[in-house]
């Protein structure tokens, strides 16, 4: 994993320290109680083996000083006082048996409820959100408000703050696991299973989620990124979603050239963008229909601007090695930009 890899992923992870919307609270509570009580715990462990040990070397050091022999002192333990004994069984009793239950079952009882609550059904209103992983990357699908098709981006989730969403998860082929950490816990995306996750932000802005579960050597290359709008912007980000393509470049542009080539190169065999001819079969590649709207390319690899998409086609073995898409460093250069070109008018 390169460095920047491995800082992302902690970027990440340290999402878990400043939730964002009810259900990260609720897991960072417990997580700082349940920290807590394990520490206390501990500090109660070492502090009885330390006067363990203290009174042990004390006995042996007057042992040492009075010159009784090694056996006598065996003798004298052998003979313990009644009182002493009962005193060594209350210990046993309360420390391996009384605290274990009076710390143990409330703990238990309550997670119980805390796991009940997080696996809730949504409430009436939830807006619903399919999600398909990949190796190695995100298809995220909405349905339309208006009853057209399905609405289908890639690698970022849109949401409306203050409202709470229901993921239904499923894979494509290995196990994945969805976790935004300030939004909420972990769920496995499991093949031929949908699982369900509810998120919620509580105000608008962007947070960046990981795979969780290794899946290959990609792995630690697919984030997934959320965004929370206002309700009302959100609205107007998903009514743009629904719209096809950007119409038609100008004939003889370097967007029109890049359309030309995006339909010969055979691109169309593994993406889709509404609106244009070959139609593209979205479950091998991402759906391209908004792309250049996207914050980043590769599942994270890549903040999005024309000259990242260009070093994409160009050369994705080298920045995603293994992904499902070849490099096309074949490709003239004036065929590269001009297909850049075309991609980053598709907003």
């Amino acid at each position: 994993m390169a460095a920047s890899d491995a800082f992302d992923a902690l970027d990440a992870l340290l999402g878990a320290a400043a939730p964002a919307g009810p259900a990260a609270r609720h897991l960072a509570d417990w997580t700082l109680a349940l920290g807590t009580g394990a520490a206390a715990i501990f500090a109660i462990a070492m502090a009885a083996l330390w006067l363990a040990l203290r009174r042990a070397g004390a006995a042996a050091a007057a042992r040492a000083r009075s010159g009784e022999r090694a056996e006598d002192a065996e003798d004298a333990a052998a003979s313990l006082s009644a009182a002493a004994q009962r005193s060594a069984r209350r210990w046993i009793v309360a420390g391996g048996l009384v605290l274990p239950l009076v710390v143990l079952v409330p703990l238990f009882f309550a997670s119980v409820a805390g796991t009940a609550r997080l696996q809730a059904p949504p409430p009436p209103g939830a807006l619903q959100i399919g999600i398909t992983a990949r190796m190695w990357w995100w298809e995220v699908r909405y349905a339309d408000p208006e009853g057209g098709g399905a609405i289908v981006t890639a690698n970022e989730v849109h949401i409306p703050a203050g409202r709470p969403v229901r993921l239904g998860l499923v894979s494509a082929d290995v196990i994945h696991s969805f976790w935004v950490a300030a939004l909420g816990g972990k769920r496995d995306a499991v093949p031929g299973r949908v699982t369900h996750l509810v998120i919620e932000a509580d105000q608008p802005g962007t947070w960046r989620g990981q795979c969780a579960e290794y899946c290959g050597d990609q792995h630690a290359r697919m984030a997934i990124t959320v965004v929370a709008h206002e309700p009302a912007a959100f609205e107007r980000w998903l009514a743009a979603q629904r719209a096809p393509a950007a119409a038609d470049a100008a004939p003889g542009s370097a967007a029109a050239r890049g359309r030309a080539a995006f339909l010969a190169s055979g691109c169309v065999a593994c993406h889709r963008i509404g609106g244009v001819g070959g139609g593209g079969t979205p479950t091998r590649g991402p759906d391209l229909t908004h792309v250049a709207g996207r914050r980043t390319l590769g599942a994270g690899q890549r903040s999005n601007s024309e000259a990242a998409l260009r070093e994409w086609i160009a050369g994705v073995q080298h920045i995603k090695p293994g992904a499902r898409m070849p490099s096309f460093a074949h490709l003239d250069a004036g065929t590269l930009d001009a297909l850049a070109a075309y991609l980053w008018t598709l907003r």
